[in-house]
């Protein structure tokens, strides 16, 4: 057989028992490329090394074909936004690894990254995973074993056409689903992809990185004064200019709190820590009242575990960082919210990223999904 019929029949045999995949792949164009090592798309094609298809069995193919369809459509092509590209590879194939296993699509072949305890710790995305894999990390990264399967090119293209490309993928996957459904064949699991694709949300992670970012690049530096000098009648600026100053992470602690949700912050803590690299992180650990306070330098490493337990009141961190004269750019509280006791709203954006309600008297508020 040779290479162009093993794709044709890998596309044929998952439109007859997985449509919903097989629709998509029969409108994805294949090449074969030498050039690439194993297999790799931008969203518009993909190319696969024929030396390494070459021995792959029919499950392990379909498997393959599956995958690379699968990128484009998790936008992984167009959402990488300058995070490292090895990394993002890994944490692509985590999820999608993961779902086509779930889904009992072909078989992965062999050297793959599957792990169910990463991808429940990363939330089931590329992004939370992307945020528990270390700095560098090959092979095996967070606890795994394996390699990407493939490469992730990114589009190339201009932000309207990623924006387009986004959008036609969007009616693929729509289109793709009601196909599926005609005939019978689109499982609860894909079902709920598609709809968590198909529906408008906020990525909570780039809002939180935003958020970093304008306290960065704070102007304003002459619109608060520095509480350390004021005692001594000197007005000096409490920010400057492009350099991250002192950031405060608030982690709730209280029983409503469990490891999955203090799993999801530490990774997000190290995220700003890598990313925006503040000259001070001070991380504070509330229930009814503060538990415990650390700081960290942009090189510290990090030790996120919970302290406390018990009811919830935001306002004793204010008055925490007041007594203790933690002069922050910035407050983000990761909580989920349950609380009436805010205090008075501090003279520093708070950024709340929250598990549960979405309502607050002050701040901005954005829901971790």
């Amino acid at each position: 057989m040779n290479l162009e019929t093993k794709l044709s029949k890998a596309k044929t045999s998952l439109i007859l028992e997985h449509p919903f995949i097989g629709t998509i792949a029969l409108n994805m164009p294949f090449k074969l490329d030498e050039n690439v090592q194993t297999a790799a798309t931008d969203g518009k094609q993909v190319l696969f090394n024929p030396d390494f298809i070459k021995d792959l069995t029919d499950e392990e193919m379909k498997f393959l074909v599956a995958h690379e369809c699968m990128h484009p459509m998790l936008e992984h092509t167009t959402r990488r936004n300058g995070r490292d590209n090895y990394r993002w590879n890994m944490a692509g194939d985590y999820v999608i690894n993961q779902l086509l296993t779930q889904e009992n699509i072909g078989r992965m072949p062999e050297g793959g990254l599957c792990d169910g305890t990463i991808y429940n710790n990363g939330g089931g995305t590329s992004d939370g995973i992307y945020n528990l894999l270390p700095e560098g990390s090959g092979g095996g990264g967070y606890g795994g074993n394996g390699e990407p399967l493939d490469e992730i090119l990114d589009s190339s293209s201009s932000p309207a056409e990623t924006s387009k490309q986004q959008a036609e993928w969007r009616i693929k996957v729509a289109q793709a689903a009601q196909a599926a459904k005609m005939m019978g064949k689109l499982s609860s699991g894909l079902e709920r992809l598609v709809s968590g694709l198909l529906t408008p949300k906020v990525v909570w992670q780039d809002v939180l990185a935003r958020f970093v970012e304008r306290a960065k690049n704070d102007e304003r530096s002459w619109a608060r004064p520095n509480r350390r000098f004021v005692a001594q009648n000197m007005y000096l600026p409490s920010v400057s200019g492009e350099v991250m100053g002192e950031i405060a992470i608030a982690v709730d602690c209280s029983g409503s709190i469990g490891q999955e949700e203090i799993d999801q912050f530490a990774a997000e803590i190290r995220a700003i820590q890598e990313d925006s690299r503040p000259a001070t992180i001070h991380v504070i650990y509330f229930d009814s009242e503060v538990s415990h306070y650390e700081t960290y330098g942009p090189d510290d490493g990090l030790n996120i575990r919970p302290h406390g337990g018990g009811g919830t009141a935001f306002s004793p961190v204010f008055n925490y960082m007041a007594d203790k004269d933690i002069n922050p750019v910035a407050c983000v509280f990761l909580t989920d919210l349950y609380c009436s006791d805010f205090g008075p709203e501090p003279d520093y954006p708070v950024l709340w990223v929250t598990t549960g309600t979405d309502d607050a008297p002050f701040g901005e508020v954005v829901k971790m999904k």
